[in-house]
């Protein structure tokens, strides 16, 4: 299947104003490498204040889709707007934490001058951190429990490790919009607990949380909103409405198990921590 031009002729359109109050809206949004359509026409407004997960099969294009808003990868088609403005015009109210394995963990930065780059909009490129900077970002790092590394390169931490400084990094750019791709792949248990207290807490503090999620077990825990996606928006909105058994085989193009649909959407038997 290609893109052409009578079928994104036929996507809906949406002005930037029509969804003021939405932290992030997605109009539309196409993208394609090459003649291979990667996303068509993803269409979804977040509401305030949500924990949104976005879900869907290997290849459903759920980082393509957070590149794609953030402007990272090029977009066929579609408009982004963060409350009610356009991406560049909002930019600086999110925060993203990308994957661990797109981050060059070899360069020569430490755990402070990595989390020290959330404040650069403050400190300018070409100035030097001041005390008070400094301060606000071992503040960031006690958040997640990661002052007393402050001093160690950024390639001598484990997977948890990394992936706890850069959500501190997130927290000194003080956003409005936290969107995460994929925080908790390859963590231990005591660092996902740890990003989840702390997503909770900006939550609860009004913070909208956007994340990439691979663990169909944890959905239901952890997020309050969802986006299912395979190439196409198969659905979305509240958890508790939206992830059910059918839409879920809709996504999945019916490749999980009876079982496995019940325990992940409490329909069955206790959940498992299976990943999908």
């Amino acid at each position: 299947m290609t893109l052409s031009a009578e079928m994104l002729a036929r996507q809906p359109r949406s002005l930037a104003q029509d969804h003021p109050e939405s932290p992030l809206s997605v109009h539309g949004l196409s993208v394609s490498y090459g003649e291979k359509p990667v996303l068509f026409s993803i269409e979804f407004n977040t509401p305030p204040g949500a924990m949104m997960a976005i879900v869907g099969p290997n290849g459903a294009g759920k980082s393509t889709l957070i590149k794609a808003v953030l402007g990272i990868v090029p977009k066929l088609s579609g408009e982004v707007s963060v409350f009610g403005k356009s991406y560049e015009e909002a930019r600086y109210q999110i925060a993203y934490v990308p994957q661990r394995a797109s981050v060059d963990w070899d360069f020569p930065a430490t755990v402070l001058d990595v989390v020290l780059m959330g404040l650069y909009r403050e400190i300018g490129f070409l100035r030097f951190a001041g005390r008070k900077h400094k301060a606000r970002a071992l503040e960031c790092l006690d958040r997640v429990g990661m002052t007393a590394f402050a001093d160690r390169q950024i390639g001598q931490l484990s997977g948890g490790q990394q992936q706890r400084i850069f959500l501190a990094r997130a927290l000194a750019q003080d956003a409005e919009i936290y969107i995460m791709d994929e925080p908790f792949a390859g963590v231990d248990a005591a660092t996902e607990r740890a990003i989840v207290a702390v997503l909770k807490e900006l939550n609860a503090a009004g913070k909208t949380i956007i994340c990439v999620h691979h663990d169909l077990a944890t959905v239901a825990d952890y997020f309050d909103h969802v986006l299912l996606i395979n190439v196409r928006k198969i659905a979305d909105g509240p958890v508790a409405t939206t992830f059910t058994a059918e839409n879920l085989q809709a996504t999945y193009g019916g490749r999980l198990g009876v079982t496995h649909v019940d325990q992940v959407t409490g329909g069955g038997a206790p959940r498992l921590g299976a990943q999908s």
